[in-house]
């Protein structure tokens, strides 16, 4: 049986279906996927032992200039893509309007959420088999649930398995042990704060631990430069693509992450990670596997779910806190000293591993 995947984007979206993969060979002996993806993340599913083919889209780039597409000739060669192979289904894992529309190209059924499901109800109208996944549960186990129904086998009990081969990506022999910090992400609110980034890296120079800092854009490697100043402990890495993260990670003894994609690529490499949670929700879309830690804020607003933080400090707040350093205010209840607590235990239940 061959099926076609649409799952595009996000980072963490991508790396949300790779379970449900995993399932789905494991039930379904001799099935083979190939996968649609934005191109920037293409490497991640030829990771995964039953994808045959990746075929990258530019959604994002295209949409900024479709002249241009369509002139390349790029637009041409995707279509040619979905279309050179004979598929038995297409499953689209994203939910969207934009992923339902790249599968009106292919010669198969269309599998997706139903209007009650998706993010965008509209999309549904693409699948010739619109299938019904609660909302509310875990992004992995949505992904799950759909594959199960849509190529029918019993969704398997336990934690899903990422399938990733782990051991290919670690350096050995394995050199000195080391803590990465994840410290980039995309909307402002997410952002914890930079001054407590540098306190957690000196106490972890205090217990004798290396920091490595990874980046991925010039605001990112400012900020890992300001983290590490001075420090002998704290590394700031040089410019790596997404498989040289990944080998990073797959040697760390363990993480520290905002809500970021990267943070979900060390759960799927099964790297021990301490993610923290202020305007967002773990609940939906938290690092899924083991050694698996959330540390969500308990402040007032929290998880607001905003982009830009519309909280209004009060009289005690500005006693209490430096409104220049310490935003968003949030993050106060996930200071460096409980983080470094937290992270120390979960270093010395690895080792006893």
């Amino acid at each position: 049986m061959r099926v076609l995947l649409v799952k595009t984007s996000s980072l963490g979206d991508v790396i949300h279906a790779l379970p449900a993969l995993t399932d789905a060979a494991r039930a379904i002996p001799g099935i083979r996927f190939d996968w649609v993806v934005e191109e920037g993340f293409a490497e991640i599913p030829s990771w995964h032992p039953a994808v045959d083919k990746v075929i990258p889209v530019a959604i994002r780039r295209w949409r900024k200039n479709l002249w241009q597409t369509f002139r390349s000739g790029e637009w041409k060669r995707f279509k040619q893509s979905v279309r050179a192979a004979k598929y038995d289904l297409v499953i689209d894992a994203q939910g969207l309007v934009k992923s339902a529309f790249l599968t009106r190209y292919v010669k198969a059924p269309v599998a997706g959420l139903d209007k009650q499901s998706a993010r965008e109800p509209l999309a549904s109208r693409f699948y010739s088999r619109r299938l019904a996944v609660a909302r509310g549960q875990h992004a992995v186990e949505r992904v799950r649930q759909l594959f199960a129904v849509a190529l029918g086998y019993d969704l398997p009990s336990g934690l899903g398995d990422y399938g990733l081969d782990v051991d290919r990506l670690v350096e050995l022999p394995r050199r000195n042990p080391f803590v990465l910090f994840l410290h980039g992400t995309t909307w402002d609110t997410k952002h914890w704060p930079e001054a407590y980034w540098r306190e957690l890296a000196e106490r972890m120079g205090h217990l004798g631990i290396e920091v490595r800092l990874p980046w991925g854009n010039p605001d990112e490697k400012a900020r890992a430069e300001r983290i590490a100043r001075g420090l002998r402990n704290a590394v700031v890495l040089p410019k790596l693509n997404l498989a040289g993260v990944a080998k990073v990670l797959a040697g760390a003894s363990a993480c520290v992450a905002v809500d970021t994609g990267l943070g979900h690529l060390a759960a799927a490499l099964d790297v021990p990670t301490l993610s923290l949670f202020g305007p967002t929700n773990p609940g939906l879309t938290g690092a899924y596997g083991k050694s698996q830690i959330h540390l969500a804020s308990n402040f007032p607003c929290a998880p607001c779910l905003q982009k830009k933080c519309t909280y209004v400090p009060t009289a005690e707040d500005q006693k209490r806190f430096d409104l220049k350093r310490e935003l968003p205010l949030c993050f106060t209840r996930l200071n460096p000293e409980r983080v470094a607590s937290r992270l120390t235990a979960l270093l010395l239940a690895e080792e006893r591993h």
